[in-house]
């Protein structure tokens, strides 16, 4: 998930597009939704020390890196053979891998967490892949998924704004398609704005990722007060917890387990 920027945009030593379909390190215009998803690993990476991790749907790899820094192995896949290309030459830590999340390849039972950030979102066939996720886990095995939260994402949408996603899901859908599958629920977390970014909001017509989607979606220039104020943003803006309304939450973080 970015802010739906279509065309390849230059800055750092990227070398992926930018196409809406995932965020990538790097670029000022960028950073707002990188830093949106870096959190997320950010606080759950130490879930993963020690141990056998398969993150399904890479992307960019920044995240399958960080958490290299800390588990046994990283395997990682994704559908894209370009993407796959970037990760083996710029992240050499990290074992990747072109595979379709509908069948993932490997064997039953074979690591002890799986992650999956932004992704299921992208998927026509949920079901079938948290399935997948299920089979390959080892007992007491984690699920770790991060997913936009469709009630603020898109509200009163009957399809999704980002026009990349398939089905986006509030916590009580994302709940439903994890408990039935066979996990059990150990968390369901919630990305939320600081203090900062709420500040930010209030500059910015009342919200900065309105003013953010509103010159991406028309091309337009960005004024610099909006562009120092993205760049500016860190992980620390945000607030990943459990202590406020699920709801009102900006990206959803489910954490369960395999029997």
């Amino acid at each position: 998930m970015s802010a739906f920027v279509t065309g390849p945009r230059g800055g750092g030593d990227e070398t992926l597009p930018l196409t809406g379909e995932r965020t990538i390190p790097g670029l000022a215009e960028e950073n707002y939704w990188f830093r949106r998803h870096e959190v997320v690993y950010a606080h759950l990476a130490d879930r993963c020390a020690g141990r056998d991790v398969l993150e399904a749907g890479c992307g960019e790899g920044y995240g399958a890196d960080l958490i290299a820094g800390v588990a046994r192995r990283v395997i990682a896949l994704d559908y894209d053979e370009a993407t796959v290309a970037h990760v083996r030459a710029r992240y050499p830590r990290v074992d990747v891998h072109h595979g379709n999340l509908a069948a993932l390849p490997l064997a039953d039972a074979s690591v002890d967490v799986v992650v999956n950030f932004q992704v299921i979102e992208h998927l026509w066939d949920q079901p079938q892949f948290v399935s997948e996720c299920l089979r390959v886990l080892r007992p007491g095995g984690l699920l770790l998924m991060s997913t936009p939260n469709r009630i603020t994402f898109s509200p009163g949408r009957d399809t999704p704004v980002n026009p990349f996603h398939t089905r986006e899901l509030n916590a009580d859908e994302l709940t439903a398609l994890l408990t039935d599958a066979g996990f059990d629920m150990e968390a369901m977390l919630g990305v939320f704005h600081g203090p900062g970014l709420r500040a930010l909001d209030a500059r910015h017509g009342g919200s900065i990722i309105d003013a953010q989607i509103a010159r991406a979606v028309a091309d337009a220039p960005w004024p610099q007060d909006l562009l120092d104020d993205v760049a500016a943003v860190r992980i620390d803006d945000f607030e990943l917890t459990s202590e406020r309304d699920i709801d009102d939450s900006l990206d959803l973080v489910a954490i369960a387990v395999r029997p």
